[in-house]
């Protein structure tokens, strides 16, 4: 039996969804938990307490999701809002979603 396996290119917010990060990680749940806890103190999630997953994409291969995380962190501030209103209009936390 294959095991496949699934890597994510995310988009976190503060609460005041002022803040956006990008991320990619093959363990969303874990991730977003990482950032929650605050696990790296000297991050810049940490510092802008950025822990609310209000846009995902899923790929199946790591060099997909990568070049999509670059892709993505290249646009402009209002091209990375309408990506997420397009999927999540209301900004609510799509985490609570995951592995349902």
């Amino acid at each position: 039996m294959k095991y496949e396996k699934y890597y994510f290119v995310y988009i976190n917010t503060n609460k005041f969804n002022k803040i956006l990060y990008t991320g990619v990680t093959n363990n969303l749940l874990n991730r977003n938990f990482q950032h929650t806890i605050k696990n790296n103190q000297a991050s810049f999630t940490t510092k802008y307490n950025v822990n609310k997953l209000v846009y995902y994409e899923t790929f199946s291969n790591i060099n997909g999701a990568i070049a999509r995380e670059k892709q993505i962190k290249g646009w402009t501030r209002e091209k990375k809002l309408c990506l997420i209103r397009e999927m999540n209009p209301g900004w609510k936390d799509l985490i609570v979603n995951i592995y349902k």
